[in-house]
This record gives C-alpha cells, structure tokens and sequence, in this order.
C-alpha cells in the first residue's frame, strides 16, 4: 500500500533559475529554427527533421547529455533539466527522435547497469552523434527471440512493430526471449540481417517503423534478472517524458488560441470577451494547471529515482493525455473555419495528441494499472 502522501520534497515540484533559463533559450531556438514552417519542411526529408538544429542542441545547449552522468560524456544534471527541454521541445512540435534518443534508449542504458555499453553507447547520444530507440518493450512476450551464435555472441531472430525512429535509428535496444526469459540487446542494425520498413502513422512529426530482425548481431545488455526491471522504469520514464511534451503542446494551444480570440472580432468586439468563449478558455486552464502538477511530480519521481514513479507515471499519462486532447480540439474549435484545414498548424498539433494518448497505453490501461498500484483493486483483477 503507498503512503498517503508523497515522498516528494516539494521543492523539486518548482522550477530553479537554471531550468527558466534553459526553457528561454530553448524557445527562442525553436521560435528562430523550427517554426511550423519549418517542421512541414523536413517531414518531407529522408530523415524527417533538421538534422543541423539536432546537432545545435546537442553542441551548443547540450540537451541530449542533461540526463546523461559525466562519467559518461553528459552533463550530469537530471530528468528535471531533460523534462523542461522537452516540454519546449513539445510545444514546438519539434520532430526530431529526442524521446527514443535520449530518453528511452539513454535511460534503458542506464537503468541496465551495464557498464560497458554505457561507456560504448552514452558520450554519443550525448554529442548527438548517434541516434538510437527500444524495440519490443510492450508487454506480453517477445516477439524478438535471441539466439547464441558462438560463446560471446547472439543473434535476433523476428520483428518488433511500431518502433519509435525505427528506420532510422542508428542503435536498437531490443528486448528480445533467450530460454533464461527475456532479456536486453544492442544491436546495431545493417541492411543485410534487419529490414525496416516505416509505418504510415497518424502522426507523422513521429515516425514509427516495422523492424524485422532475420540473423541480426546482437550483444547483451545488462542480466536477464534485471532485464524486465529495466523494461518497465524505461518506459515509465518514458511516460513521464511524454507527459512533459504533452504539456508543452498543451501551453500552445491555450497560448494560441488565446491570441486568436483577442484579435478575431464579430459583431463589433473581440470573440474572446463572449462568456461562452470565456468558459472554454477557462476549462482548458484549469485543466493545463492539473497537468503541470502531474507532470512536476513524474518529473521529480524520474530525477530522484522514487519507487512511485509507476503511480506518478501513469497519473501523469492519463491527465497529461486530455489535457492535451481537450487543447488541441479547442485549438481547432475556436479557431473556427481556418483551423478545420490543412494550412493551419492546429491539425499538427491534433495528430500529435491523438497518437501521443496511446502511445505507452491508453488512458484506461493507465487507470487500471494506476488502481493496481494504490491498492484498489487485485493484481490482474483489472
């Protein structure tokens, strides 16, 4: 049973100087590099984003080593830092892999304890040089086997949907069945022994692929004891990473929409000064309000590695997924004719949230693990 109060110091729920400062330069980058405009450029190019900016980030801002420890080429700070890059990085609707990059892969790395794969993989994940992803992390039984090839060596044998960045991540951590159980793999795919074939998806700012690995080398990471450990406080961090991003569309939405209202009038005054309006607005703060708390604390659960991150995680995925949906219908709704097409950016941000909400489970897998958790219902009752 958890305690009824969170073992959270406060203070990690508020923002320090150095994160505000992070947050201004980051949305003055995205404001100058990677406008709509600018997204709608690159979603036609081979890699879907702007290769030179993920470099900026990684060189000039250093947002794919916020998380990562020095020993192994990062900064050294924590998620706290990671999640205010992602939030920005949400409300621009940036495109680039950050989330399997420097999230799930990152934290997968770290979270496995294995050292040496932390010291061959992290430093360039950390300069940007190196894309990477997780493969075959949802539940239920591998789809990926892993078989020996000599005494040091293995080999992946079947296929893994809808992987994050999946044709073109340069590193996959698959989590694949050997007979001791399922267990963690680096595999660094090559046209010979790993087809990838992208997906059309709803969202195409997130490019997701089929994998299928047909005799792929593979090197082990991490134990088999610790392999589904390391699965899940992946992708609750991947969650709580998640949430951060959806708050970060969220604040456009409201931002945006608000702005429109000022300006748009009829019958002589300013839409925005209708009651009806009004209340909608309202609606969508309170509810962007309640997804920042539920995001801060994910965040602080992630930074200080607290046992109620599963709780905080799929909290923040069910409140942080409508708010985000609810924003963006707003977006579209009191924009009114111009938002409804496809010149409009509303309809990006639309798509990113209706496939954002099931990206990691959907609300009510979340509900119901999340009344697991607390105690309110039997393990496998739900």
């Amino acid at each position: 049973m958890h305690p009824r109060r969170p073992e959270i110091d406060p203070q990690l729920l508020s923002e320090t100087d150095e994160q505000r400062q992070l947050r201004t330069v980051l949305r003055d980058l995205y404001a100058e590099a990677s406008g709509v405009e600018d997204v709608r450029e690159h979603l036609a190019g081979p890699r879907g984003y702007d290769e030179a900016l993920w470099a900026r980030l990684a060189g000039e801002i250093g947002v794919h080593g916020l998380a990562v420890p020095e020993e192994y080429g990062g900064s050294g700070f924590t998620f706290a830092e990671l999640a205010v890059a992602l939030e920005e990085s949400g409300r621009a609707l940036y495109c680039a892999p950050l989330l399997p990059t420097v999230v799930l892969a990152a934290h997968a790395l770290l979270l496995s304890g294995d050292r040496t794969a932390c010291e061959r993989y992290l430093p360039r994940i950390a300069d940007g040089t190196l894309t990477a992803t997780v493969a075959g992390f949802d539940a239920g039984e591998p789809g990926v086997v892993a078989e020996r090839e000599n005494r040091d060596g293995w080999v992946l044998r079947g296929r893994a949907d809808f992987v994050l960045d999946g044709a073109g991540a340069d590193l996959l951590l698959v989590r694949a069945g050997t007979p001791a159980g399922p267990r963690l793999f680096a595999c660094e795919p090559a046209p010979g022994t790993t087809l990838r074939t992208p997906r059309r998806v709803l969202d195409e700012t997130r490019r997701q692929a089929l994998v299928e690995f047909r005799g792929a080398p593979a090197v082990a990471v991490g134990t088999a004891e610790e392999a589904e450990g390391t699965v899940s406080a992946t992708l609750d961090t991947g969650r709580a990473a998640l949430a951060a991003e959806q708050l970060g569309g969220s604040g456009h939405a409201l931002d945006a929409t608000v702005e429109f209202v000022a300006q748009r009038h009829q019958f002589g005054r300013p839409i925005g000064s209708f009651q009806a309006v009004k209340h909608r607005l309202a609606d969508v703060l309170v509810a962007l309000e309640a997804a920042r708390s539920a995001s801060a604390y994910a965040t602080a659960c992630v930074a200080v590695a607290s046992p109620q991150l599963p709780v905080a995680a799929c909290a923040a995925a069910v409140v942080c997924s409508e708010t985000f949906r609810l924003a963006t219908a707003e977006y579209v709704q009191l924009h009114g004719g111009i938002g409804f097409t496809w010149e409009h950016p509303a309809h990006l941000y639309v798509r990113r949230a209706r496939a954002a909400e099931v990206l990691f489970g959907t609300a009510d897998q979340h509900r119901a693990r999340l009344a697991e958790r607390v105690g309110l219902t039997a393990p496998g009752a739900v």
